[in-house]
């Protein structure tokens, strides 16, 4: 098992919402992948809750329509993959179905990569990513004859509002999220929404 990661998050504000767990890639150059609403869970004021992850890859694709903000991401198949070891895969479309084939170790080491097979239909309304323990965080329209690399060094956000997940969001619309830093040998953070909707971050190491 990998290194599990813990965010305990008490809601001291005065509205009821869901909290939100988002990354960021630094090097994002491609406009059209999109993130997701990672991990979500719904709290009243004065409540308490935690988020725990590891760090274990998986490539995801869905075909449940187009994507745009607010739409959902739900995953059809989900393949574990390593970023420094099977990193490489191929989404195909044959006999009316998508689906992933030829794991391997193909990729650039320390990153995820994804080919579309020249099968795939560009207007059947497919999209193709990557998830972090078990949920999906970016995604792509799924497109023939065209690569997907993925640099596995995301940072992470918390926000709070109303999401689902698997939500697609537009980060650079969120003006309330606060990064989410862990000190090196620390694995949990204390993480306060105030009432007047400011952050407070500790280390609980």
């Amino acid at each position: 098992m990998s290194q599990q990661y813990t965010v305990n998050v008490t809601n001291n504000s005065t509205i009821f919402g869901s909290f939100c767990i988002y990354q960021s890639l630094p090097d994002i150059s491609n406009p059209n992948i999109m993130s997701l609403a990672w991990l979500t869970k719904s709290a009243f004021p004065g409540t308490q809750l935690s988020f725990t992850w590891g760090i274990d890859y998986s490539f995801v694709w869905d075909d449940s329509g187009p994507l745009n903000v607010g739409s959902v991401f739900t995953a059809s198949q989900s393949v574990p993959c390593d970023p420094s070891g099977s990193n490489n895969i191929t989404l195909m479309y044959s006999n009316g179905a998508y689906n992933f084939s030829g794991l391997n170790n193909g990729g650039r080491n320390g990153t995820l990569f994804i080919t579309g097979h020249e099968s795939i239909n560009p207007v059947n309304n497919a999209a193709v990513g990557i998830a972090m323990s078990g949920a999906g965080t970016f995604v792509q329209p799924a497109q023939p004859n065209m690569d997907l690399v993925f640099s596995v060094t995301p940072t992470y956000w918390i926000t709070y509002g109303n999401y689902i997940p698997g939500q697609v969001i537009q980060i650079s619309d969120i003006s309330n999220a606060q990064q989410l830093t862990f000190p090196m040998g620390s694995y949990e953070l204390d993480v306060a929404l105030q009432r007047n909707n400011s952050w407070v971050v500790t280390s609980n190491s």
